[in-house]
C-alpha cells in the first residue's frame, strides 16, 4: 500500500498500474455519504482501465502536494492466493507552507499472489467524517433496536 499511496500522490502512472490485477476493483466513499464533497470522492469502479481513467481525473483535480499516509497496516485474512489487509489512512495537504490535515480513513483490500509477486486486486477506502463521540455512544446508535 505505501507504494500504491507514493505513485497516487506523485501520479507515476505506468508504476501505480503495476500494482493492479487487470480486474482490479476500487471503491471510495465517505461513511455518512453526506459530505459536501461526496460526488469528489464517491466511486465503485471494476476493471483496471476504468480505475486508473477515474483516478487520473480525481488526482489531476486534487492538490499537490498531498500525502497519503498509511498506518497501523494489519493483516485480516492470508489464504492460499490472496491477502487481506486493512490500515487507517492520515491525508495531509500544505496551506501556507505547514501541513494541515484533510482526511482520514480506513483502507482495506485484497492482493493477490503472482508468479511476478504480490498484486492488489481489490481496494476500498472509507473516509472519517462523521463527529468523533465517546466509543460506548457510538456503539449505542448503531446497536440493533428490538
Amino acid at each position: 500500500m505505501a507504494k500504491w499511496w507514493f505513485h497516487y500522490d506523485e501520479w507515476n502512472p505506468v508504476e501505480l498500474r503495476s500494482l493492479m490485477t487487470d480486474d482490479f476493483a476500487f471503491t471510495c466513499r465517505s461513511d455518512t455519504g453526506a459530505t459536501d464533497y461526496e460526488d469528489f470522492i464517491r466511486c465503485d469502479i471494476r476493471r483496471v482501465d476504468a480505475v486508473m481513467a477515474w483516478k487520473e481525473d480525481h488526482r489531476a483535480n486534487s492538490p499537490y502536494p498531498l500525502r497519503h499516509n498509511g498506518a497501523n497496516f494489519v493483516i485480516t485474512d492470508d489464504r492460499e492466493r490472496d491477502v487481506d489487509f486493512s490500515s487507517y489512512i492520515f491525508v495531509t495537504k500544505i496551506v501556507h507552507g505547514r501541513p494541515v490535515s484533510l482526511s482520514t480513513g480506513i483502507t482495506s483490500g485484497t492482493a493477490r499472489r503472482t508468479p511476478t509477486g504480490m498484486l492488489l486486486e481489490r481496494v476500498e477506502t472509507v473516509l472519517d467524517t462523521q463527529d468523533s463521540v465517546r466509543y460506548a455512544d457510538a456503539q449505542a446508535a448503531t446497536a440493533p433496536r428490538s
